[in-house]
């Protein structure tokens, strides 16, 4: 059974650290505690401010998860630019490597959706094709008029529930490429 913090815990393991609940954290969300991420967005070139931008959605959307930016090569989260199309390989939840590929934004993605999109990836989430513009994991499937970056009901209550259970190095890969 899970329960809300009222004090601060802090545990430290590599960059992964859990801290109370922010104040806000809405009532019918499970919240053990907080897990904050790093990501190293240093090789995403002309994406960083995208990448910013979609740590920020993930940031606003969800409460048992928190992205924050380091230039540490040990980061939970690595960012690169590439002239391929957009990918995320996740190593463990919340762990792994995105690909921030030309190819997409060439053909008219939009940047800060694509970032959203596969640290969506590395926070648990599936691909969702073919998917409407309202799924964050729909995807490319949704078209290039598509610029919405924020996740649906069901992906941020999948990304909670990951997150408010998950164990620290629960080790899983995939590839994701969109």
């Amino acid at each position: 059974m899970l329960r809300k913090i009222t004090g601060v815990l802090v545990v430290a393991v590599g960059l992964i650290s859990l801290h109370a609940p922010a104040a806000s954290a809405s009532p019918d969300v499970q919240v053990a505690a907080v897990r904050t991420l790093t990501y190293n967005a240093s090789g995403a070139a002309e994406f960083k401010a995208a990448v910013d931008q979609g740590a920020k959605v993930w940031n606003a959307s969800v409460v048992n998860v928190r992205l924050v930016s380091t230039t540490s090569a040990t980061a939970n989260i690595r960012i690169v630019a590439d002239d391929g199309w957009p990918r995320a390989q996740p190593t463990s939840l919340g762990n792994g490597r995105v690909w921030m590929g030309r190819e997409a934004t060439a053909e008219g993605h939009d940047p800060v959706r694509i970032a959203a999109h596969e640290i969506g990836h590395i926070l648990g989430q599936p691909d969702r094709k073919p998917g409407p513009c309202t799924s964050l994991m729909s995807g490319s499937s949704a078209g290039t008029s598509c610029k919405n970056p924020y996740p649906n009901a069901r992906e941020k209550s999948e990304v909670e529930a990951a997150f408010s259970t998950a164990k620290l190095g629960t080790n899983w890969s995939h590839e994701f490429v969109d």
